[in-house]
């Protein structure tokens, strides 16, 4: 190869290699149903990768401006205050055995410790009217249901290895949100889960895309979600989207960001056409307004 095109090739790889380690995180909002960053050290104290788990699942750890950091995602049921990362493989960490510096990992068996704080943060309540038949189940409806949560629950602690593309998703449709994450619902004045997602009014048949590169690893027709698509982004980053009129992937599809992959609908447990879109990180719903692009 002549030395022009080496070094032109190695310049290429140089500036790759600058700009996946100065992208930008989700924001960083350590309150349940936000997303936490949590630096695990310099990118010299390691040897390789840093695994943590938070609340026995995995998490996401990327490397960013030279230090490894997790992403955690934090339930909406999270209680306040300390919160605790495991950090897997510590052999892999460059500490030495005299050192004393309280802000260093403390060893233990097998895995080490980094806390952090999760504050509060007030949702505001909404009240919906829908058809009894979606508040008060009937007995094949319960019987559906139970058979289609541990399909959810799968596709939302999926984790693979592959580290997402980034982490700045666009809006997977066009209208004003209707619905905010965090809502505490009440369906016919009786209280259910606070809204996971971020709710977008559109009219039915309504182009939605893909936020950002993955691969889609589940879809489906549920009681409550209606038609449903799951999109792996990487590393336990999930996003769904429920709701939908027509569904225009398959499983085990690679989509990228802007492609079309289904319509806007009204089917499952809906008042209207509209988008739900939920976002999980390490299994846990979060905020997917804390990953949209900044201008």
């Amino acid at each position: 190869m002549r030395p022009f095109f080496s070094s032109f090739i190695l310049c290429l790889g140089l500036f790759a290699w600058g700009n996946a380690n100065a992208f930008r995180l989700p924001t960083h909002s350590p309150v349940p149903g936000g997303v936490a960053i949590v630096e695990l050290g310099e990118s010299t104290n390691w040897l390789s990768q840093p695994q943590a788990l938070f609340q026995n699942k995995r998490v996401l750890t990327v490397l960013h401006e030279n230090q490894w950091k997790a992403v955690v995602g934090i339930p909406l049921e999270q209680p306040l205050g300390k919160a605790t990362l495991s950090i897997r493989n510590p052999q892999q960490y460059r500490l030495h055995a005299s050192s004393t510096n309280a802000s260093e990992p403390k060893l233990g068996q097998g895995q080490f410790e980094k806390a952090f704080e999760v504050g509060s943060k007030e949702y505001a309540a909404q009240y919906l009217t829908v058809a009894p038949k979606h508040v008060e189940l009937s007995e094949a409806n319960l019987k559906r249901v139970r058979k289609e949560q541990p399909v959810i629950r799968a596709a939302f602690d999926a984790f693979s290895v592959t580290t997402p593309l980034t982490f700045e998703m666009i809006t997977p449709v066009v209208g004003p949100k209707s619905s905010s994450f965090g809502l505490r619902r009440f369906f016919n004045n009786q209280p259910r889960r606070p809204h996971s997602g971020m709710d977008i009014a559109a009219p039915t048949g309504t182009p939605v895309v893909a936020p950002a590169p993955g691969k889609v690893i589940e879809t489906g027709d549920y009681f409550f979600n209606g038609k449903t698509i799951f999109i792996d982004h990487g590393q336990g980053l999930i996003t769904m989207f429920c709701h939908l009129d027509s569904i225009e992937v398959m499983k085990g599809q690679m989509v990228s960001p802007g492609q079309r992959v289904a319509t806007v609908g009204a089917t499952g447990r809906v008042t209207g056409p509209h988008l739900h879109w939920s976002i999980a990180l390490n299994g846990a719903l979060v905020d997917p307004a804390l990953f949209l692009a900044k201008n």
